[in-house]
């Protein structure tokens, strides 16, 4: 990261805005397109996603390290990359910027400014799918800066991707998303009793792929040769 905090915080804004905007706005194009056909409209939903992760990580990541969710920030805070203080005013940015994402989108698409989502995403399976999902981002983010920085949001943009698809929840993975889609009555909403499920699971997701990630990066120290005696 660089540049004074201001600008970090400028960067996690309009990156978490340009994300929801893209995720509600994608949802509610490729719901009107599809044509009651869900898994076109997810496949409409999907692509956009992980494109504008890579675009948003690319360019606003040598600012701010490109979070846009709170996960990931704390992921970063228990790495004592960041102070508490910087990672709870990251946070506050980026919830404050989603909904104004989800906000642009409802203008754009000519709905409702001010929503609240009746779509249930309720149950054990689909809380379990949000840890699956927060886990896999978090530990993609972490190894990749580890084994290739500049891949990360090519990695993060296809991870995303993959994970609409292969997770029952279609993989929020970020808890000032799921905020922000709770006031999106359209296909990428969230009804308002379900988020605190999603973002317990997101939280617990994260915690575990940052100690997965240290277990796996530790370096194993180098053992010293001993001399070979040899005899006279």
């Amino acid at each position: 990261m660089s540049g004074p905090v201001s600008r970090q915080l400028g960067a996690e804004f309009l990156g978490a805005a340009f994300l929801l905007a893209t995720v509600v706005g994608s949802g509610i194009m490729a719901e009107r397109l599809a044509d009651g056909n869900v898994a076109i409209a997810l496949l409409g939903n999907t692509i956009p996603t992980g494109a504008i992760l890579v675009v948003l990580i690319t360019m606003l990541g040598p600012i701010s390290g490109a979070h846009f969710n709170p996960a990931v920030t704390f992921a970063f805070w228990l790495k004592r990359d960041l102070t508490a203080s910087l990672a709870l005013a990251f946070v506050g940015v980026q919830i404050i910027g989603g909904i104004v994402g989800v906000l642009a989108a409802h203008v754009m698409f000519d709905e409702a400014i001010v929503q609240f989502s009746t779509k249930s995403r309720s149950g054990l399976s689909q809380g379990f799918a949000e840890f699956i999902a927060t886990f896999g981002l978090v530990i993609t983010i972490i190894l990749t800066l580890r084994a290739r920085p500049a891949a990360v949001p090519m990695a993060v943009g296809l991870y995303i991707t993959a994970a609409y698809w292969f997770t029952a929840s279609t993989s929020f993975a970020n808890p000032a998303v799921t905020i922000a889609r709770s006031l999106s009555d359209t296909f990428a909403g969230i009804q308002p009793s379900d988020v605190a499920l999603f973002i317990a699971a997101q939280i617990v997701g994260a915690l575990a792929a940052v100690v997965v990630a240290a277990w796996l990066l530790v370096e194993t120290p180098e053992i010293e040769a001993t001399p070979t005696k040899v005899e006279a």
